[in-house]
């Protein structure tokens, strides 16, 4: 139980892989805050598979993507667990499209969904975790920030935002004992891939060694790992979760 008694916040933990990050740092002991935007019932549903796992659950509703729920969030994970720990930013969204055909509403709303969100939870978080003079910060990006990919510039520069926004916090907090990791997810079976043509996964495919998808799963055991004290002198860190689709 490698997190015995901790409090992890996880956002956008309702489904996929945020769900799957939750249910295995409540495994490690953990208190989890499941936040969710949109869907209640699935994010009752998982706090309820956490308290299985015989911890503690709360499940708050916010638009992480808005400062004023952030804080709201924040306060509402103190106010029931006095402490944070962990801090998991999952929460993301896709709208595809080549640059050309793009539109600006889609490239905003995913560069603010996905990686404004994670700079507003990470700001909140981090107060309290300066007071403990501890924390654990893990940021889901994806393959797409490492290496592009054709038809989400918008979703390829949120998650490349990230990778930067992971190694410039790390660089300012690693002497107050908090981390910062990053992992990046390759092709994992969610609904997120719902919109991509099955010729277009199909492609990617035969660049995966593994010759598999992950699982979401497969993530949440990286995650697992970096909100662990296994890895305290790990920070700045990308941690690809992608069956060997990038080796560099």
């Amino acid at each position: 139980m490698r997190l015995e008694g901790k409090t992890a916040l996880v956002t956008g933990a309702s489904r996929g892989i945020g769900r799957a990050v939750a249910l295995r740092l409540a495994a490690e002991g953990a208190n989890v805050v499941v936040n969710y935007n949109q869907r209640a019932e699935a994010a009752e549903d998982v706090a309820r598979e956490v308290r299985e796992a015989g911890v503690e659950a709360l499940v708050v509703q916010a638009d992480v993507a808005q400062a004023t729920a952030v804080e709201q969030l924040v306060t509402a994970t103190l106010d029931a667990f006095k402490g944070i720990d962990v801090l998991v930013n999952n929460a993301g969204i896709t709208r595809d499209m080549l640059i050309m055909r793009m539109a600006e509403d889609d490239w905003d709303t995913v560069i603010t969904t996905n990686l404004k969100s994670a700079f507003l939870v990470t700001r909140a978080a981090l107060r309290p975790m300066l007071r403990q003079r501890a924390g654990r910060i893990v940021n889901i990006t994806s393959i797409s920030g490492v290496m592009g990919n054709a038809g989400q510039a918008n979703y390829s520069a949120s998650k490349a935002g990230m990778i930067g926004l992971t190694r410039s916090t790390a660089r300012e907090v690693a002497s107050r004992n908090i981390t910062c990791n990053a992992v990046a997810a390759g092709v994992i079976d969610t609904d997120i891939w719902q919109g991509v043509s099955e010729a277009a996964i199909a492609a990617l495919m035969q660049m995966v060694p593994a010759g598999r998808k992950g699982t979401p799963e497969d993530v949440a055991e990286a995650v697992a790992f970096l909100a662990g004290d296994g890895a305290a002198y790990i920070t700045g860190q990308v941690l690809n979760v992608d069956g060997g689709l990038v080796m560099a």
